[in-house]
């Protein structure tokens, strides 16, 4: 049995933060209700298509199941309560007020359901003064000093490739204080609310700055530490064919083989007497050979230096096939999309490989039936 089995969810959030969460709750074995406005919820209308809806939302919601209502409606809460009622968690994603100006905040549903675990998710969190203000992912990133630090070759910031506040700061911070919270539920009988701020979640990746900052006055700079462009044993190299190589030699071992390999003259391996002479001799040297020349040099060395992939060079990589990352599927008809790829253990999901996205409204039939659905 799945460690979540029998545990249901009501999922009020959209886009991917909370729909990314309870994913993963999913994929453990926990029913998930996603109730979305009448005509569904605006992921369903983005491009690229599959099938009826998007490719963002057939993989974000798969598995789950859809309730399609208008939680403005003078009988919504009527409509709702069975399920309301019968809820082990919920998960939204409006801001702060928004579902207490619906009925639905919650004091009153854990008054009607008291041993309910209450996720809001939101960029700033439920107090503060910008806790009503509009941002995305960037903005968090930008907000919590994390963009500041990954810079262009002009020192301006650069767009992150990865919406790591939504899903890192988010959906995973959301995921984990959930199951703290069951867990405390089966000590107390009681549920509770959780404030899950994206911004907020932020602050564990600089744990490094802020603490070389406040204790001696280091603060982080683009392009200047050790992680961040500011030191040759972490750098990406450009080959002679045009791929990169994505060097991490760190380590002094692993420096002294990969200095060796490439044949680095020996005044410039002591890099920190002048980090900027090594980097630029290092790259020179790489320039020299292909990115498949690199390889066959680094080739049981022991150096951590490997080739910038793409996503699609990524997925047929046979470290990934060998482990089955993209066996499971999402499905509608004979068509079929790679699962998102999620960190829960093979041990808690699912036997079946194919599920679907849920078409809109197919779960209306849990509502109380006061008016037609």
């Amino acid at each position: 049995m799945q460690p979540l089995a029998g545990l249901r969810v009501l999922d009020f959030s959209t886009l991917l933060p909370g729909p990314m969460a309870t994913l993963l709750l999913a994929e453990a074995g926990a029913e998930v209700i996603k109730i979305e406005r009448p005509n569904g919820e605006e992921l369903r209308t983005y491009q690229p298509r599959f099938a009826d809806t998007s490719v963002s939302f057939a993989v974000l919601n798969r598995g789950k199941r859809s309730i399609a209502v208008d939680l403005k409606a003078p009988d919504a809460l009527s409509r709702l309560r069975p399920l309301l009622e019968s809820a082990d968690v919920l998960v939204e994603q409006f801001r702060p007020g928004v579902m207490d100006r619906l009925g639905l905040g919650y004091e009153a549903l854990s008054a009607l359901n008291p041993g309910l675990v209450y996720c809001a998710i939101t960029g700033y969190g439920q107090d503060g003064p910008k806790a009503q203000v509009a941002a995305h992912d960037l903005n968090y990133q930008a907000d919590a000093g994390m963009l500041s630090i990954a810079a262009a070759a002009d020192g301006s910031p650069v767009v992150p490739n990865a919406l790591v506040a939504d899903i890192a700061g988010g959906a995973y911070p959301a995921v984990m204080n959930i199951l703290l919270a069951l867990r405390a539920r089966d000590q107390s009988g009681r549920g509770c609310k959780l404030d899950i701020s994206m911004t907020d979640g932020l602050f564990p990746f600089l744990y490094w700055g802020i603490g070389n900052g406040v204790a001696c006055g280091k603060w982080p700079q683009p392009g200047g530490e050790l992680l961040s462009g500011g030191s040759p044993r972490y750098q990406i190299y450009r080959t002679a064919d045009g791929q990169y190589l994505a060097a991490a030699p760190l380590e002094d071992r692993f420096w002294a083989n990969f200095c060796a390999v490439i044949e680095l003259p020996a005044e410039l391996r002591e890099d920190r007497k002048d980090p900027r002479a090594t980097r630029a001799a290092v790259a020179q040297i790489i320039a020299r050979r292909s990115a498949a020349e690199w390889l066959a040099c680094f080739e049981g060395k022991d150096v951590c230096c490997n080739v910038v992939r793409t996503v699609e060079e990524a997925m047929r990589d046979p470290q990934f096939a060998a482990r089955a990352l993209f066996r499971r599927s999402v499905v509608a008809g004979t068509d079929a999309l790679p699962a998102a790829v999620v960190p829960i253990d093979e041990s808690f999901r699912g036997s079946a490989s194919e599920l679907r996205y849920p078409p809109l409204g197919e779960a209306n039939s849990l509502l109380a039936r006061t008016r037609d659905a």
